[in-house]
């Protein structure tokens, strides 16, 4: 059998221009061809890279950090935020006029009309500011839901809401888990329903958010764009991602 390969999206598969380098296009399809198992580990929601999907031909991913996740096109496990929870932190939010961001599987919709914060974030992933919708989140299943603060001002969430996780991804924005939801755990699951063993299992990342995930496969390999904690970590630290990292990690590994 040959490995689950376990793939990262922002600054792994795309380069820093949020481009895929025809060289991992070109060592994803050789991989596939090599026996090799194509899945996708991402914090970003299921809407948020349908067009890579397709362009890739991988319909297996873990999104929203482990919230949601599809094996060929079947969910096999969702994960939503508890509701109850979310609204207390909405409203704490709110007093500090902190915005949120919601998601559910199909789209994302902004507590406030506009915020510079919200805009620059998204924009480092090619996506516009959210519209507003009256009680989206809570007449939603909300698997992820974005914070908008300093680091300074997160602190503050770790300790009134323990029952999630806040995890930096952006200068301005955390993202909001449940305790504990991780690509890790999803990671598990997703291994649990594919028949590979933990040993067969290459985790490829290059943010905080990859940390679990590395930890939880059987090798892992970080972009040398990676966070330093993330490198720490890894197996394997291969090239930046826009000196061709991904292809150049695969030919590493005898994967190509």
């Amino acid at each position: 059998m040959g490995k689950l390969l376990l793939l990262d999206i922002d600054g792994t598969l795309l380069n820093t221009k949020k481009e895929l380098p025809v060289s991992a296009f070109e060592a994803l399809q050789q991989a596939r061809a090599n026996g090799h198992e194509l899945a996708i580990a991402t914090g970003r929601a299921p809407f948020m890279f349908t067009d890579l999907r397709d362009e890739l031909d991988i319909q297996t991913f873990i999104s929203f950090n482990g919230q949601y996740i599809v094996r060929d096109k079947k969910v096999i496990h969702t994960e939503a935020l508890n509701p109850e929870m979310l609204e207390k932190v909405f409203h704490f939010a709110e007093r500090r006029d902190h915005p949120l961001v919601f998601m559910n599987g199909k789209k994302m919709i902004s507590s406030i009309d506009y915020h510079p914060d919200i805009d620059e974030s998204l924009k480092s992933l090619k996506f516009p500011h959210p519209d507003t919708e009256v009680d989206f989140h809570l007449d939603n299943d909300i698997y992820q839901s974005l914070v908008f603060c300093t680091k300074e001002e997160e602190a503050q969430y770790h300790e009134n809401f323990r029952d999630f996780d806040f995890v930096r991804w952006h200068r301005v924005s955390c993202d909001i888990l449940p305790k504990g939801g991780s690509k890790a755990s999803g990671i598990e699951r997703l291994i649990a329903s594919t028949g590979h063993a933990v040993e067969e299992t290459i985790a490829f990342g290059d943010g905080l958010n990859d940390l679990q995930m590395m930890q939880a496969a059987g090798y892992s390999v970080a972009m040398e764009n990676g966070h330093p904690e993330t490198k720490k970590v890894a197996s394997y630290v291969t090239s930046h991602v826009d000196d061709d990292g991904l292809a150049k990690a695969f030919a590493h590994l005898g994967i190509i």
